[in-house]
Order: C-alpha cells, then sequence, then structure tokens
C-alpha cells in the first residue's frame, strides 16, 4: 500500500535540493559570488512556487498559530524554515507540528512581521539567514 500523502509531499520538496546544494557551496566558499549564486537558486525556487516546511507554535487561546520563531544570541528572533523533513529533524528539539508554505507567501509575511528579522533556511545543517534586506533582494 503507497501513502500518496507522502509522495505528493516529496514532490513538493524535491527541487528543494538545489537550494541545499547553493547553500552548501555558499558555506565551503562564503564569497558574494557564492552568495549571489544562492540568492539567485532560492528567488528561481521560489519563482517555480516552491514550497517550504514551517513549523507552528499551538494556539493559546483564542489566538491563531504563529509560525515558530528562534531567537538568535544577539537577541533577534526569525522564523524557520526547512527545505525537506529531513533537515528539520536534524536538530532543534521536538516541534509540535509543521505544514509547507508557499516560499513567496513566507518571504512576503515575514517583510511585514517587525519583530522578526527574516527567515533562516535550515537552522540546524546548511543554513542560510535571510534578513528582510536579502528577502527584498530575492523578490526583486
Amino acid at each position: 500500500m503507497t501513502d500518496h500523502r507522502n509522495i505528493s509531499t516529496d514532490e513538493e520538496l524535491k527541487d528543494n535540493e538545489r537550494m541545499e546544494q547553493a547553500i552548501l557551496s555558499l558555506q565551503q566558499n562564503p564569497t558574494q559570488e557564492m552568495l549571489a549564486h544562492a540568492l539567485t537558486v532560492v528567488r528561481r525556487r521560489m519563482q517555480a512556487h516552491g514550497q517550504l516546511i514551517v513549523a507552528v507554535e499551538p494556539s493559546v487561546g483564542n489566538q491563531q498559530m504563529r509560525l515558530q520563531a528562534i531567537q538568535t544570541d544577539d537577541g533577534k528572533k526569525w522564523w524557520a524554515a526547512f527545505t525537506s523533513f529531513d533537515e528539520e529533524l536534524k536538530g532543534g528539539g521536538s516541534v509540535m507540528s509543521t505544514f509547507l508554505t508557499d516560499m513567496e507567501k513566507l518571504f512576503v509575511s515575514a517583510l511585514s512581521v517587525d519583530e522578526i528579522e527574516g527567515v533562516i533556511i535550515n537552522p540546524w545543517n546548511r543554513t542560510l539567514m535571510l534578513d528582510k534586506n536579502l528577502i527584498r533582494i530575492i523578490r526583486g
């Protein structure tokens, strides 16, 4: 018996491997050229209606669900997004709930939330920190 839900989820995330590879290349060779390449790969994936996995915090009372934020050592808060379920499982403790979201919608939301610095893609491994300036560059 085949689980069609997992197959469609894998299909929606499969092209994210290109982003993981571009991020790895940037980590190995952190130059402006490699950053530009990584941002271009993210932009292309976004334009192709790419999806990322985001974690949500359970709602309290009447509040809506909120995207889970990570606080960096400097006290800034970032939304975490993952290119694959493997990346999500690499650290950070237990996640209550995750869902797939459109990359562009996530980026637009991040730009509109004042208390968020941006989006960290794969905070546990192949990490790319997209502050609001980089998100604006990706969106064009």
